[in-house]
């Protein structure tokens, strides 16, 4: 019996290719039921976001979080609903009930400004985040925004039944389509096939001129045609083999004259075969000659690659190490000044402080003495003397809050410029004098627990057009110097800043009255990693920092003098406006 069946191959081929046809349908309408559930979802978490934004908007605008939560708690007790989160206008969250993304624990995410979709996550979960917007005497203020999920196991759990359908219709279209074909192969393929096979099988090669190949069935089909055509080519066999009994007899003739014609034959090649030995040997003695010749060659031509190998190994290994410490001090010098704008950062952040806690105060003690009031006006025991009262109160509150919004709005405004520039080498024209000011109340979280003074003595019509970070970063990191190295051993250390035009240059003299270097700290000031604070966490890049700036960036000139226990004094040239080349360069 055939262990390889026509027939079964052919019903697996096309059974395979229904199945597969089938299973790609049913996936595809399991696919879009649900596509179409999900769609449905997310219109209900639209619809119920229209229900609850008034009162979730008022609850938090009130700052009454106890509603707020119970709102929360109400969604979610909504079987679509998988999750939500309420954040207030700063951001924090008010609420978190059910399942949410982890991404917004890790890194608080800033507030939604309009409707923000949350495509489908490998947790599976999906939605949306609507901004909270209160309306206000006609003017629009974001409170905080929310977020609804929910995921794909509730559209599973939706569609499940029409998957159940859908995947049973399908097996049962698919067993009937099997026993159909299983019946239609055996009837029409199968049974001939066999009939066919067994007939073939039966054919003797020494009695092929009675025996042909009959089929029962009458229909001209495939197998009648196969049929037909075996029995033309026992037919032509049998023709065939009377012709091949008749050239057998030539056959015997014809190699009868080649066995004399083989014997002259071998006598010639056996005389060419002497001839050509001879020669064969000059060759090959010619041969050996050339192979010697190769190899001293070869030998050469190798020790001048293996040469030129070694060459090419250490240049490219030198290469390596400039590569690697050319990126060491990019990227030390990239360290240095994350560093220093991270010291800019807390500084100023715990300045700020001071003026927010104020406003807070003032804040409070107004919404206190406005919750007075209206009690006293709802009970009709208000007095004009209290309300005079008030009106004093609320101004001074009003005053403090203003003076130290004012504070707190310079604060974050010389600290915003002064930290851009600082990560930047855009060119941009400032006026020098204001510029210094702002570098230095950026310092001022250095300066104000000390006893040092700055003097600045500069034009104020001083125009330059230059990368305002680099300026900022020259005066930093000298100013830091003075106060670090300067001022060790001293309290009241003073810094000069005296600067002039000349032609259309600015001459900069920058000294301290610090404790000064001596000559051979002084030799290697400007060179990378030098540093006397090596010990307390110093990288000693500052000033090697600043001199690139002023060299290479500015295109400017630098030069330093100093004694021990005399202060330092740098002199610094630079353009008033960055030459073109440059320029480019940035």
């Amino acid at each position: 019996m055939l262990r390889n069946s026509l027939s079964k191959k052919l019903l697996t081929s096309v059974l395979s290719v229904y199945f597969v046809l089938t299973f790609v349908v049913t996936c595809a309408q399991i696919y879009a039921e649900y596509f179409n559930t999900k769609n449905y979802i997310r219109n209900e978490l639209q619809i119920l976001q229209q229900t609850f934004d008034g009162s979730l908007t008022r609850a938090i605008w009130e700052l009454n979080t106890d509603q707020s939560v119970t709102i929360a708690e109400g969604l979610i007790a909504i079987p679509m609903v998988e999750g939500i989160i309420v954040r207030d206008d700063s951001g924090e969250v008010i609420s978190r009930l059910g399942r949410s993304l982890d991404i917004h624990e890790r890194t608080p995410k800033p507030l939604a400004q309009e409707t923000d979709i949350i495509e489908d996550t490998p947790s599976g979960l999906f939605g949306y985040t609507f901004p909270l917007v209160f309306e206000f005497s006609g003017r629009e203020t974001q409170v905080g925004d929310v977020t609804l999920f929910s995921s794909r196991d509730v559209v599973v759990s939706r569609i499940i039944v029409s998957i159940y359908l859908l995947v049973g219709n399908a097996m049962i279209k698919t067993a009937f389509l099997i026993l159909l074909f299983l019946l239609a192969f055996r009837k029409h393929l199968t049974l001939p096939l066999q009939q066919l096979t067994e007939q073939v099988e039966a054919v003797e090669p020494d009695a092929l001129d009675n025996t042909r190949v009959r089929l029962d069935t009458h229909q001209q089909n495939e197998l009648n045609v196969m049929a037909q055509a075996f029995n033309n080519l026992i037919a032509k066999v049998i023709e065939y083999r009377d012709k091949l009994k008749h050239t057998q007899k030539e056959l015997l003739k014809s190699n009868e004259k080649l066995d004399q014609q083989n014997i002259e034959l071998e006598h010639e090649v056996a005389r060419k075969t002497s001839n050509l030995s001879q020669a064969m040997m000059d060759l090959q003695q010619q041969k050996y000659e050339l192979e010697k010749q190769k190899l001293t060659l070869t030998e050469e031509i190798e020790l001048r690659r293996q040469t030129e190998q070694e060459l090419l190994a250490k240049q490219r290994e030198m290469l390596r190490y400039m590569d690697e410490l050319n990126s060491t001090q990019e990227r030390l010098i990239g360290s240095e000044k994350m560093a220093a704008l991270g010291g800019l950062v807390a500084g100023i952040a715990h300045d700020i402080n001071t003026p927010v806690g104020i406003g807070v105060t003032a804040t409070s003690f107004l919404q206190e003495r406005l919750n007075e009031l209206e009690q006293a006006h709802d009970k009709q025991t208000l007095t004009p003397t209290e309300l005079a009262q008030f009106i004093g109160e609320a101004k001074q509150s009003v005053e403090l809050l203003n003076n130290n919004l004012a504070r707190a709005s310079e604060l974050i405004a010389s600290f915003k410029q002064i930290a851009v520039d600082q990560a930047s080498d855009a060119v941009r024209t400032i006026n020098l004098k204001e510029y210094l000011g702002e570098v230095i109340r950026s310092l001022h979280p250095k300066l104000k627990n000390t006893e040092h003074k700055i003097n600045i003595q500069c034009p104020d019509n001083l125009i330059l057009n230059l990368p305002a970070g680099a300026i900022s970063q020259i005066f930093t990191n000298l100013i830091m110097n003075s106060l670090i190295h300067g001022f060790e051993q001293i309290k009241h250390g003073h810094i000069d800043i005296l600067i002039r035009e000349q032609d259309e240059r600015v001459l900069i003299d920058y000294r301290d009255d610090g404790c000064g270097v001596n000559a051979m700290q002084l030799e290697q000031l400007f060179n990378p990693y030098f540093t006397t604070k090596r010990d307390q966490g110093g990288s000693g890049l500052g000033t090697h920092i600043t001199f690139n700036l002023v060299k290479q960036t500015l295109g400017g000139e630098i030069s330093v003098s100093s004694k021990p226990n005399q202060g330092l004094q740098y002199f610094i040239s630079l353009p008033k406006d960055l030459p073109k080349p440059m320029q480019m360069f940035n």
